[in-house]
């Protein structure tokens, strides 16, 4: 059972893509009755607006395409130069191409007075002390960037002025954060309703500098719309289990974790040890038996189970005492990190997955020996953690195909496993499932890329689901509660130098962060 409210979504929770937003725009226009020009007015203003607040009036040079986009960068120059900014506003097209409504804009701008040249061509004069805005291609860019526009916008990123995106970095997909032929790199990017998915999707989210999120008048029930499937995760939507002071160690679940190998005991130590301080009541360790001395020498908190193996990995025959484990004691079961890969563990896996009816969390060799298709048949609420090596391997894809659209290969896993949670670590982890859609962690810092920090998170969400949360509201916390802890962490012990054993010991702070701020 799922413990907690329903999670609930702010107005920038949502993230979209092009073709979603382009469908906001349209029935916000057709079916509202709010004029398309009057969007862009308010998208340029929004844009003048955060322009203001981050510089002194200077040099503002505006560099504007034909569509859209183009038509909301030349109403910021034209409130900025309303301002008393010194504008120039470079059309990068001919006049004759301009759209409907960034004609009209352009229109409405000379009789301001608004300095305008339409060129394809730029120079350092242009751009020697002047504040950029980037206006050139929006979130409806399909093909790369060649010719005039990528040596304009390679000049840009070489000329030293602070630059400031409309929308989303020209260049830039805003569906897979993918460089499109070359891409301009922000200071700032102002974007609109809603943020789109290549804002958190590297490397558009290097590019994409500081993001903002304005509200320039879409309606609600368009921008809150159950439709839309893919989330960022913010701290209002971190569900921390209650304890209750009438309460034992019971009362929060005993997981059983499987983990271990000769040469990777420390796999099953740091997940359990990180199981007990995500809260879970009692961690029982199940280790092939030749590291019990190992693993018994190590332990203070967690129990350990002595399991039969074969060449000091699990066995086959080790199925049977795992079973009556968790029909007796133990209401999680976690498998999978310093298991190795053999025929045994593989058919371990496959017994597991059709005989266990507990909840299961299954990591590193434990996705490394499973085949896809098992997961048809699993009784169990399972959450899977691969990381992007791993997830090609499941869906018969290069790990580059993964990297390239992480949301994308998410929600496409999930919808054939109902009864699966996907927790894709990477950059950003994306955390999936067929009914909640996809939810993109944004904590979490490059220190993290060591050796053990995966099996952490392995225990992080054993622990929440012993505690009562279903497998998406384990996944959304712990993704977000593991990276935070990384973050404390870092700030104590730098990038470079920040290990596994550090991030268990930041999970008491990173609860207290988020839960008392």
């Amino acid at each position: 059972m799922c413990l907690g409210r329903k999670l609930m979504y702010n107005l920038d929770m949502k993230v979209v893509t092009s073709v979603e937003m382009k469908e906001i725009d349209r029935k916000t226009i057709e079916d509202f009755g709010i004029p398309s020009e009057t969007l862009m007015q308010r998208a340029g203003l929004s844009v003048s607006k955060r322009i203001n607040e981050a510089f002194k009036p200077r040099k503002v040079l505006v560099l504007s395409g034909p569509g859209n986009n183009g038509g909301d960068g030349i109403v910021a120059g034209r409130e900025l130069y309303k301002s008393g900014w010194n504008v120039l506003v470079i059309i990068l097209s001919e006049k004759d191409k301009l759209g409907k409504d960034c004609l009209n804009e352009y229109k409405i701008a000379k009789k301001f007075g608004v300095p305008m040249e339409f060129r394809t061509k730029i120079n350092a004069k242009d751009t020697h002390s002047s504040v950029i805005i980037d206006a050139i291609f929006g979130t409806g860019l399909r093909k790369p960037v060649t010719g005039e526009i990528a040596n304009v916008i390679g000049f840009l990123n070489t000329s030293g002025s602070p630059i400031v995106s409309v929308d989303i970095p020209s260049g830039v997909s805003s569906d897979t954060g993918q460089v499109m032929g070359v891409g301009v790199k922000a200071d700032i990017t102002v974007t609109f309703g809603l943020p789109k998915r290549g804002h958190f999707l590297y490397p558009g989210r290097d590019l994409t500098g500081v993001l903002f999120i304005e509200d320039i008048g879409f309606p609600k029930e368009l921008i809150n719309s159950s439709s839309l499937k893919c989330h960022k995760i913010d701290k209002e939507d971190i569900l921390i289990p209650e304890r209750p002071f009438y309460s034992h160690k019971g009362t929060y679940g005993h997981v059983l974790i499987i983990a271990g190998s000769k040469g990777k005991t420390g796999a099953a130590l740091m997940a359990g040890k990180a199981c007990l301080r995500a809260g879970a009541g009692l961690v029982t360790l199940g280790v092939p038996e030749s590291l019990m001395s190992i693993i018994q020498a190590r332990v203070t908190e967690e129990m350990t189970l002595s399991l039969p193996e074969t060449n000091s990995m699990l066995s086959l025959r080790a199925l049977p005492k795992i079973l009556r484990f968790l029909d007796e004691k133990a209401d999680v079961l976690a498998i999978g990190p310093g298991i190795g890969v053999t025929k045994e563990t593989e058919k371990l896996m496959k017994e597991l997955l059709i005989r266990c009816i507990k909840p299961m969390v299954i990591d590193a060799d434990g996705i490394n020996v499973l085949k896809k298709e098992l997961l048809k048949n699993t009784r169990a609420p399972l959450i899977l953690t691969p990381h992007p090596g791993e997830m090609a391997r499941l869906v018969g894809v290069n790990v580059s195909d993964i990297e390239k659209d992480r949301i994308g290969i998410a929600l496409s896993f999930v919808k054939d496993f109902p009864n699966v949670v996907l927790v894709l670590k990477g950059v950003p982890t994306i955390t999936a499932s067929k009914n909640k859609g996809a939810f993109i962690n944004t904590t979490g810092n490059p220190g993290m890329a060591k050796a053990g920090v995966g099996d952490v998170l392995t225990g992080m969400l054993a622990g929440l689901l012993a505690q009562g949360l279903c497998p998406i509201h384990a996944g959304i916390t712990a993704t977000y509660l593991h990276g935070i802890a990384g973050d404390i962490s870092a700030e104590k012990k730098g990038y470079h130098s920040l290990i596994a054993s550090d991030i268990i010991e930041a999970i008491p702070d990173a609860f207290c962060k988020v839960k008392g701020g």
